[in-house]
């Protein structure tokens, strides 16, 4: 695995630490503020379905810095460091923020689409665009199944993609948002696609 030379690797680069550190400030605010009863963050500021009203645009920002409980944000939390600081090293900050956003937002704009859906919170699509990434800038780097089972990282990422696409059909009241996964993961490969046909462009 090679990165810029210009560039000195990090373990916690920039992006990757601020994205961090902004996730558990908005987990800890939102227990904080709604159990004292001070403001409704999760009304306000989660990702609400369109027929129910509560739509409002700046969701599909704001949604993806929510989390539902500790076990959820722990871990979107872990893989974003684990993939994301190696990524944010090889891109550059500006390159790596740029993404994780439109995967994010695609995730969001995705999951839209899927009826029936309520709140949608979580990282996880633009996290699951960072894994897309990771499979594709290395796909022969090895990951650890579970932290047991040596894999390529894009076998890895066809196996988790193709598990997202069947829990999406037909666990559809998982309560889960796999289909905002999958669309993390497809505007990233777009992205991906469109940089190497642009490798100039500024973002």
């Amino acid at each position: 695995m090679s990165y810029p030379s210009s560039q000195s690797p990090s373990m916690f680069p920039p992006v990757v630490k601020n994205l961090l550190i902004i996730n558990f400030i908005v987990f800890l605010a939102t227990i904080v503020l709604e159990r004292y009863g001070y403001a409704n963050i999760t009304s306000m500021c989660a990702l609400n379905a369109i027929p129910t009203g509560r739509f409002r645009l700046w969701q599909l920002f704001t949604y993806m810095f929510m989390h539902a409980n500790w076990s959820h944000i722990l871990f979107n939390m872990f893989a974003l460091w684990m993939f994301g600081y190696v990524l944010e090293n090889y891109w550059g900050s500006r390159r790596f923020l740029f993404y994780y956003i439109i995967c994010g937002i695609g995730a969001g704009l995705c999951n839209l689409l899927v009826p029936g859906w309520g709140i949608t919170v979580g990282a996880s699509g633009a996290v699951y665009g960072i894994l897309l990434a990771f499979g594709m800038m290395f796909p022969n780097e090895q990951i650890y199944f579970y932290f047991l089972i040596p894999i390529k990282a894009k076998w890895f990422v066809i196996i988790f993609a193709a598990i997202e696409l069947f829990e999406g059909i037909f666990y559809t009241n998982s309560g889960i948002a796999h289909f905002a996964h999958l669309g993390g993961m497809i505007f990233g490969l777009i992205l991906i696609l469109y940089w190497r046909k642009h490798p100039f462009s500024k973002f």
